[in-house]
């Protein structure tokens, strides 16, 4: 079935698209947005964070991760494509957790969970989303929402912030033990989990937004303002934990 069933925002108004290695530049240079840059992910990375605040973090962001395998199950279930579904059903996996040979893998969240006890958090101090920040669930549930409602294409172009993710998780592997000798070292296992996997996905997610929206420049155009969507609920995210752990 074609990608193009479905179409988003089919304009041409007669400007030349950019060349794919240029589309992509201008995607990359997105990263400027990413939240690594944000006041309170700086603090993180020069080990200043304390205690309560890194709990916070943790707490809240748990958030966002139950809503990932939520909104790629979005992303499927308006898909008719089903060699995306079948490449993009990974993702759920790999959050969610799968069985292989019979033995359960646990999954991302599951992970992220054991980054919570890590950080000095019970169970369910993170399950209970009791620590939760209401900007931080009003952003996360904007996500969510934009992935049910918008064409699937744009929900795929909205997950590129994973070009920017493999640098910060790698920045959490090499500083934290040092910065927050405090952390069980068993807790990062999430990021690194998250290396490899975030490059898998990125290179999915980056040749199928540069093959659809590289039609036309209005596309692309829509697909940057996607991206800074995406980069947006990010960094409203890190403002609602710096606003609720000063």
């Amino acid at each position: 079935m074609s990608h193009h069933q479905h179409a988003v925002h089919q304009i041409d108004d007669g400007r030349r698209p950019w060349s794919a290695d240029e589309f992509e530049a201008r995607l990359r240079d997105k990263g400027s947005s990413y939240h690594i840059h944000h006041p309170f992910h700086v603090m993180m990375a020069e080990g200043q964070l304390t205690q309560a605040q890194m709990q916070g973090w943790v707490a809240n962001r748990y958030l966002y991760q139950t809503a990932i395998p939520i909104k790629d199950a979005a992303i499927l279930s308006n898909c008719p494509d089903r060699d995306i579904r079948r490449e993009w059903i990974e993702r759920i996996l790999d959050h969610d957790g799968r069985l292989v040979n019979g033995v359960q893998e646990p999954g991302g969240i599951e992970a992220w969970l054991k980054l919570g006890e890590a950080v000095g958090l019970t169970r369910d101090d993170v399950t209970s989303e009791r620590l939760v920040a209401p900007a931080a669930r009003f952003a996360v549930q904007a996500y969510v929402n934009f992935a049910r409602q918008q064409p699937w294409q744009e929900a795929i172009a909205s997950s590129l912030t994973e070009l920017f993710a493999p640098h910060i998780h790698q920045q959490r592997l090499d500083l934290w033990p040092e910065a927050y000798p405090w952390i069980q070292p068993e807790g990062l296992q999430y990021f690194r989990n998250r290396l490899t996997q975030a490059r898998r996905d990125v290179q999915h997610g980056l040749r199928f937004t540069l093959g659809y929206f590289s039609q036309t420049r209005a596309l692309q155009e829509r697909a940057l303002d996607i991206l800074q969507f995406k980069l947006d609920v990010l960094w409203q995210i890190s403002d609602a934990i710096e606003k609720a752990y000063p």
